[in-house]
């Protein structure tokens, strides 16, 4: 198709410039919004209406208005300039590093203190960045942190990998999950070790950190450490405890996963043990500057609120 000699003669700049009269209303705020003097956003207006061949703005009404060619002109126009202005801010967002994906991995009970603010932030900031976040045990976030899968997570601690850094950042104390009406949730006392059925104690696995931490624990009493009622999640344990099966050992913020009413926490006053909450990167790889970026506000938002832990 051949091209139109005029069209050549017009540019961005003509087109920046009728837009900003039609958003300010006034030459003088349009030319101090585009940085020019009003002399050149006169002449620049002067060169677009000569290539139109008609007069885009009425100079005699106060402020100036759109003719109605120039107002055809004007909305025919706004999508592309829109349209212009997002890809050079994707241009701008992709040359920088800030696009593609984001894999996030997290103990449940990190998500609402930890990873939610962080995400919010993070989202706000680069809302076309794909994030996932997958949910776990310490040691999968672990492997998949440090074979790729994960950019970053936040799990209790897992065993020592050459492939893995990890960073405490966090930690809460271990009670008691009782169902709210459970008579050691109502105890006016301070509620003891002795004070639990062993019979009642709902575990979990083994390949989880909270039970070798509960395993490893040498003022545990051996009864309490394991038992014939076993849940694979701390979500299933949860549901257990609300339905009054049992009771559990958990960390506080396990116990307040949901901020269910039907579930209490309930410090133990003999068991001092806490489980700590580390951010779990990769050793041997570069982090994207997508993960960057994320671990920076991450640790900006924990420092500023380091009892969310």
């Amino acid at each position: 198709m051949k091209i139109d000699a005029g069209n050549t003669n017009f540019n961005l700049r003509h087109l920046r410039a009728i837009h900003a009269i039609w958003a300010e209303g006034s030459f003088a705020r349009a030319a101090d919004r585009l940085g020019v003097v009003p002399s050149a956003l006169t002449e620049t207006v002067r060169q677009i209406e000569e290539i139109a061949g008609g007069a885009l703005f009425d100079r005699r009404s106060r402020p100036p208005v759109p003719t109605p060619l120039g107002l055809d002109f004007l909305e025919d126009t706004a999508p592309l300039l829109d349209a212009l202005d997002l890809s050079l801010t994707r241009l701008r967002a992709r040359a920088s590093g800030l696009h593609g994906a984001l894999r996030l991995g997290a103990a449940p009970s990190a998500i609402t203190p930890l990873i939610a603010p962080a995400v919010a932030a993070f989202r706000a900031e680069h809302p076309e960045v794909t994030l996932t976040l997958h949910d776990d045990v310490a040691e999968t976030l672990a492997a998949m942190v440090a074979d790729g899968r994960l950019d970053l997570a936040i799990a209790g601690r897992a065993r020592s990998s050459p492939d893995l850094v990890q960073t405490e950042i966090a930690s809460d104390p271990f009670g008691l999950a009782c169902a709210a009406d459970h008579p050691l949730a109502r105890s006016a006392a301070p509620v003891q070790l002795t004070d639990i059925d062993p019979q009642q104690l709902i575990h979990l696995g083994t390949e989880t950190g909270s039970s070798r931490l509960l395993a490893a624990h040498a003022a545990l009493p051996e009864p309490l450490k394991s038992g014939p009622l076993r849940s694979h999640s701390t979500i299933a344990q949860l549901c257990l405890v609300r339905a009054g099966i049992g009771v559990a050992l958990l960390p506080r913020n396990a116990v307040l996963l949901f901020n269910d009413p039907g579930i209490a926490f309930v410090p133990v006053a003999d068991l001092a043990l806490e489980r700590k909450l580390y951010l779990l990167s990769p050793a041997r790889r570069a982090a994207s500057p997508v993960a960057q970026h994320f671990e920076t506000l991450f640790r900006a938002l924990a420092a500023q609120h380091p009892d969310q832990g």
